[in-house]
């Protein structure tokens, strides 16, 4: 697992020990940000399901100005800080170390909004739909981001959601990847 382009393009990054994350793979991540990208003047990035950190990590690398990368795992934390440490640029990251829920919650009330946001949870316990809401409803989404979420490629998320427009899925062997563009509703 390897930062694969931008400002730390080339780095190896550490996994998170044991089968508690999946981390994903290096084509997987390249066709992301080929996808979405490939590099970004600035902005704000979410990972709210980070893992080891290697997709906010790759986004900062490729311009993002900041990310916020949560997880709730002891392990995944060390491991993020470790791989933040390889960057030399740990001022561009916020760790937080809790449940998505509670990082949206605490996000909110510092009123963050993010322009890439970073969708990986526990295939078993994938929320999106709801997460999305949430993250709307919250003020948390600025209005034309992109949501890259990451499913095993049975689950087949909906083409639309209020102020959520399906852009793209693709899938790779097990994975899919879904990408959502983010309107604000319009005022009346």
């Amino acid at each position: 697992m390897r930062i694969i382009s931008g400002n730390f393009g080339g780095r190896k990054l550490k996994a998170v020990p044991g089968r508690a994350t999946r981390p994903t793979t290096d084509k997987v991540k390249e066709s992301i940000f080929n996808m979405i990208g490939p590099y970004f003047a600035g902005g704000n990035c979410l990972d709210l399901f980070s893992g080891s950190g290697a997709l906010g990590i790759e986004a900062v690398s490729r311009g993002m100005a900041s990310a916020t990368l949560v997880d709730r795992q002891f392990a995944a934390i060390k491991v993020i800080h470790e791989n933040i440490e390889l960057t030399k640029a740990e001022k561009q990251f916020t760790v937080l170390k809790m449940s998505a829920q509670n990082a949206l919650q605490k996000l909110a009330g510092q009123h963050c909004k993010f322009n890439l946001i970073l969708l990986d949870p526990p295939y078993a316990k994938q929320q999106i739909t709801s997460d999305l809401r949430e993250m709307a409803e919250l003020g948390l989404i600025e209005n034309e981001a992109v949501i890259v979420c990451e499913t095993d490629s049975t689950t087949v998320l909906p083409e639309k959601l209020t102020n959520f427009k399906q852009t793209r899925r693709q899938t790779y062997g097990l994975t899919a990847v879904t990408l959502y563009h983010y309107q604000e509703a319009a005022e009346v």
